[in-house]
């Protein structure tokens, strides 16, 4: 039977039939999907976890317990993670574990461009990397099988147009796997990673990856296949189907097992071409080593080392390099108007911006989350945004160097579990006087609505058991806490304005549900036009359902608002900064609103 999937879902489906008994992650965009899908398979316990670290430590553990595990998270997740895979590469793992890594060329969803395939070679683990959503699901169980085999865990490497493209998958059964409860077979000298221990590993693991690339050059994912020996490609990834576009009568070195290289193999297909690329997105991770060997072949020096490698891109530097003839030019793309994403009409967070915008002299150190739209138009708010977790600490930053405006770290509920209660700890101990603004919207939204420690429900829906945050807070040793609602302008501002002003370490836990995680505001608003004076307050919430009306106000010639209730759901912000009061719920008639 086949079935079209997403690389994602086949990355689930792979777990499924290869028998992975545990999976956990953290959620990230473009890999948030896998673990969504696994759990949709009941014989396999998966989990959101805290983050990426914690999520890899409970990988490990179960594979050390013999248990078949998955650990998956975006690319700049691994970079958290590492701390854990990199002395599993050392102990071992018994049973097999597959470490899969969603990377984004381009961007698309992602604060840098970071290649993944650099954690291969600098943890010393074998990578594999497919090509389309087939070879995603058998990947699964090929990398299952060399981390049992070889005593040791293994990457997988996927992109944003594997993970979001679909492509026909053949399916297959689940073998029985053994649930039953295991001993753990103590080792300590394998297993605690000490210094002591750790240096006889060390030779195990050079050992182990000369060997695997010995076996590289036998494995059916590495493949020739021989063309017009005029140009021979080596190229891996979906990269390869886009050079077959450009060039489908060239020879192919076709790598799905990357690292550790195929050395023998490779000097092979050289051999045997009159001219050598090597075609691979983002770093030169192959052609770096293939130059090491001694080979001569082109790459990065014709061919981007940024963004995806499409073949409207290769046409393009394959006729600047003289490798093929220019096409005729395209035509110019039709005009289209520009357009800043913004906050979801009901979203929580659009008065902590709208009060941070207003107040000018306020320093704002972001974080990763649906509110880093705040740094974008009609809010301007925010200075600086870097990693998960890292807002709170780069406001601490700000104030042990005295900088002289106030300042904020703005943070959300998924991202305070994940990395921000260490930096807050942090504050506290060394007297820090910063103010974090929590954003609490019950779920972690920007990544697809998937549960944290702050939420009822747990991946699958099972109930949970909900941590409060101003109770962390609080233990962390913050006493001045305010915690207010977000669809209440006034109370945010005011509990602004107070934490600011408190010195010492103070919070401000702003709490509204993600409308689609509701229970939110129901109901929609209008705009009353004889009482709108254009004033434009109302479009500086940058609400989706404000546009500009047709109609205009005669004593200043602007154009007056208009919502379109299709889009509005009643959170009543705009009602709130209507000086006028020209917007009331519809069907209620116009009262007056106190600015």
């Amino acid at each position: 039977m086949r079935a079209l999937l997403s690389g994602n879902e086949a990355i689930a489906r792979g777990a499924y039939e290869y028998g992975v008994q545990v999976a956990t992650g953290y959620p990230g965009t473009p890999s948030s999907e896998i673990l969504e899908n696994i759990a949709r398979y009941p014989e396999i316990y998966a989990e959101w976890s805290v983050n990426e670290k914690v999520a890899m430590d409970a990988a490990i553990g179960a594979a050390y317990a013999g248990r078949r595990a998955l650990v998956t998270m975006k690319q700049v997740g691994m970079n958290v993670a590492s701390d854990s895979f990199f002395y599993a590469v050392y102990t071992g793992v018994k049973g097999g574990l597959l470490i899969v890594t969603a990377d984004d060329p381009g961007m698309y969803s992602s604060q840098n461009e970071q290649d993944n395939r650099h954690y291969a070679r600098f943890a010393k683990m074998p990578m594999v990397e497919p090509a389309d959503s087939q070879e995603a699901k058998d990947m699964v169980g090929l990398g299952l099988e060399l981390s049992e085999a070889w005593d040791t865990p293994v990457l997988l490497r996927t992109v944003m147009r594997i993970s979001h493209s679909g492509s026909p998958v053949e399916l297959g059964q689940r073998p029985p796997r053994d649930n039953s409860p295991v001993a753990l077979e103590r080792n300590p000298h394998k297993l605690v990673s000490t210094c002591l221990w750790a240096r006889d590993r060390h030779p195990v693991v050079e050992d182990r990856l000369q060997r695997l690339a010995e076996y590289a050059c036998t494995v059916s994912v590495n493949r020739i296949e021989w063309g017009d020996r005029r140009l021979g490609i080596v190229t891996s990834g979906p990269v390869y189907h886009y050079a077959h576009e450009v060039w489908p009568d060239a020879s192919y070195l076709k790598l799905g097992l990357p690292y550790p290289l195929p050395t023998a193999l490779i000097r092979r297909f050289a051999d045997g071409v009159e001219r050598l690329l090597v075609l691979e997105e983002l770093d030169p991770f192959l052609e770096e080593q293939i130059k090491a060997l001694g080979i001569s072949c082109q790459g990065k020096a014709l061919f981007p080392l940024t963004g995806e490698l499409t073949p409207a891109v290769l046409v393009e530097s394959a006729a600047a390099a003289g490798l093929i003839a220019a096409p005729p030019p395209l035509p110019p793309p039709l005009p289209l108007p520009g357009r800043s994403p913004v906050f979801c009409p009901g979203c929580p967070h659009r008065s902590t911006f709208y009060l941070l915008n207003r107040m000018k002299n306020v320093v704002v150190a972001g974080d990763i989350g649906c509110y880093n739209l705040g740094a974008l138009p009609p809010f301007d708010a925010t200075d600086t945004m870097g990693s998960m977790g890292a807002s709170i600490g780069v406001a601490h930053g700000f104030d042990v160097a005295n900088i002289s405006d106030p300042f904020v770290a703005v943070i959300g509920d998924s991202t305070f579990f994940h990395a921000g209660i260490a930096p807050l700890l942090n504050i506290v101990h060394n007297g820090g006087k910063s103010t974090v603004v929590i954003l609490d919207n019950h779920t972690t939204a920007m990544t697809g609505h998937q549960d944290h420690p702050g939420t009822a429900v747990r991946l699958g829906g099972a109930p949970a058991t909900r941590v409060d945050i101003a109770d962390v807070v609080q233990a962390c040793g913050v006493h001045d806490v305010h915690r207010v609602n977000a669809f209440e302008i006034k109370a945010v501002r005011r509990a602004l304005k107070d934490a600011l002003a408190f010195d010492g370490p103070s919070v401000v836990l702003v709490e509204g549900p993600c409308f689609f995680v509701g229970p939110g505001p129901a109901g929609a608003y209008e705009v009353d036009p004889a009482a709108c004076v254009a004033c434009g307050v109302c479009f500086r919430l940058g609400c989706p359902a404000i546009v500009r009306s047709d109609e205009v106000y005669p004593a200043n010639g602007k154009p007056q608002a208009f919502i379109d209730p299709v889009l509005c759901v009643g959170c009543d912000m705009c009602a709130q900064v209507c000086g006028p009061g020209a917007i009331h719920p519809v069907d209620e008639p116009v009262s007056g609103v106190e600015q």
